[in-house]
């Protein structure tokens, strides 16, 4: 998958582990976005990241064209070879120069926090989900 986009869904910014560098966004089944499902984004080896704390209108998950990645290189001092792992999360200028982002889409109950990028479960898990990575 080249990209991911996740239509007008409201997203957060759910934690980043640094010690691990994974970032993560959530967003959760709600009535005003009339949804049912829950979608984790789950973002490893993040060497530098621009973000909002919220995306109300959704993500859109590319690789940054060479335009915006000439424009990020000269703004925040990245290499050349970091045009391969530049990701642009939404049309406000949010990125992040990591490992290919990576999704997983389930119906979940509001209040269960269980996430669903718990690599200490068995995956697939038994209940339908839906997954992709961005490359």
């Amino acid at each position: 998958m080249t990209e991911y986009i996740s239509g007008k869904r409201l997203f957060r910014v759910v934690g980043f582990d640094p010690s691990h560098r994974q970032l993560k966004l959530w967003s959760e089944a709600t009535a005003v976005d009339e949804t049912s499902t829950r979608v984790e984004v789950w973002i490893g080896h993040v060497e530098l990241m621009f973000l909002r704390p919220y995306y109300r209108d959704g993500l859109h998950i590319r690789r940054a064209t060479e335009a915006e990645f000439t424009e990020l290189r000269e703004r925040h001092q990245l290499a050349e070879a970091d045009a391969e792992w530049t990701w642009m999360l939404a049309s406000d200028g949010s990125f992040v120069v990591s490992g290919n982002p990576s999704w997983r889409e389930a119906e979940f109950s509001l209040m269960d926090r269980e996430s669903l990028f718990d690599h200490s479960k068995p995956w697939p898990p038994v209940y339908p989900v839906k997954w992709g990575t961005v490359e």
